[in-house]
């Protein structure tokens, strides 16, 4: 697993963290003040980059949480079947497959270019 570590103070929208074991993509982070005898924390809502599911945990600012490190590359789409596209890695001219999303199905055809995400061992279609 590719990740560093970050603080929770350090955090902005729009970056990513993991929690429960899944990259999310941080939708809002929300700060409290500190009290008298506790300390300032932070509410962050996320989702899932690979299963889309909304993630909501609280933690102290001073909190060191996993941060994923996150690739993104083209690949050339050289195949494609009805539940499944084969994509060749531009850099490293890999060849993989993945299940085809709904929403791109329409867009994809051979031959064309698509940027894909890579975390933690995993991969998604990003852009068409």
């Amino acid at each position: 697993m590719a990740w560093t570590q970050q603080e929770v103070r350090e955090l902005k929208e729009g970056r990513y963290l993991i929690v429960d074991e899944e990259p999310c993509r941080i939708l809002s982070i929300q700060t409290s003040k500190p009290g008298k005898h506790g300390e300032a924390k932070a509410r962050i809502d996320a989702v899932g980059i690979f299963d889309g599911s909304k993630r909501s945990v609280v933690f102290p600012v001073k909190h060191k949480v996993l941060v994923p490190l996150i690739g993104k590359r083209q690949a050339q789409v050289l195949s494609m079947t009805e539940a499944e596209v084969q994509l060749m890695d531009l850099e490293s001219y890999e060849t993989f497959s993945l299940p085809i999303l709904p929403e791109t199905k329409d867009l994809l055809s051979p031959g064309a270019e698509v940027q894909f995400i890579e975390a933690m061992g995993k991969r998604r279609i990003h852009r068409t």
